[in-house]
């Protein structure tokens, strides 16, 4: 019941808490999280095997006392809390009451068609989210216009707002897909992202590592 960390693994976690503050851990190596209003989903499939099933309520607070030790070693051996010692140093952090949580469901979520795929690189991903913040632009829109496919963000409610644009593939199809850009969470990475007008899935090339994203209910296609 004593196990370490990845670097990885706490890497991951503290991305997910950007999604959800907290978080129910499941006995094996696979990690959910689902934002409170269920819009995201992402999965995790980690190099350790957790032991038991747990749940975090202050993910970020547990993340944060890690700092107090080095390459810490994690106890599950007791029901109520996690110990957590590296030399001298120890700190029992109790678990939550997992009912209190919003958790995923055990299942991937399935696409009801694929009608667009691309790749999105980090490069990209960094200069949408830039461009987001610099004009502060609330919408990710991915447009088909029947000959090129671009991602731009937008204020899709303001016709005279700047927007910024990336051309991302080729298409024979008229679409916009439309994203709100404070649901893209994803890990700095690159991509591949299959999507139809319900959900976009962003799979990620250097982790075992997907996002789903709700899209909004204005999007179309065809």
């Amino acid at each position: 019941m004593i196990m370490k960390i990845s670097a990885e693994t706490l890497n991951i976690l503290k991305n997910f808490s950007n999604i959800n503050h907290s978080i129910v851990v499941k006995q094996g190596n696979v990690l959910r999280t689902m934002s409170p209003v269920k819009n995201i989903l992402a999965k995790f499939t980690a190099s350790e095997e957790f032991p038991k099933d747990f749940a975090l309520y202050e993910l970020n607070e547990f993340l944060s006392g890690l700092t107090l030790f080095k390459e810490p070693d994690f106890d599950f051996g007791n029901d109520s809390y996690l110990t957590i010692k590296s030399g001298r140093s120890k700190v029992k952090y109790f678990y939550s009451d997992a009912s209190v949580i919003t958790a995923p469901p055990e299942k991937d979520i399935e696409l009801p068609s694929v009608d667009v795929e691309f790749e999105l690189s980090e490069e990209v991903l960094s200069s949408l989210l830039r461009a987001s913040s610099v004009y502060q632009l609330p919408d990710l829109s991915l447009i088909g216009d029947g000959s090129e496919m671009n991602l731009v963000v937008r204020d899709k409610d303001n016709n005279t707002s700047n927007n910024y644009n990336v051309k991302v593939g080729d298409t024979t199809n008229k679409f916009a897909f439309n994203f709100k850009m404070e649901n893209l969470k994803m890990i700095p990475d690159l991509y591949k992202v299959s999507a139809c007008k319900q959900i976009a899935l962003f799979t990620s090339s250097k982790y075992q590592l997907q996002y789903w994203i709700a899209l909004e209910p204005d999007s179309t296609f065809g």
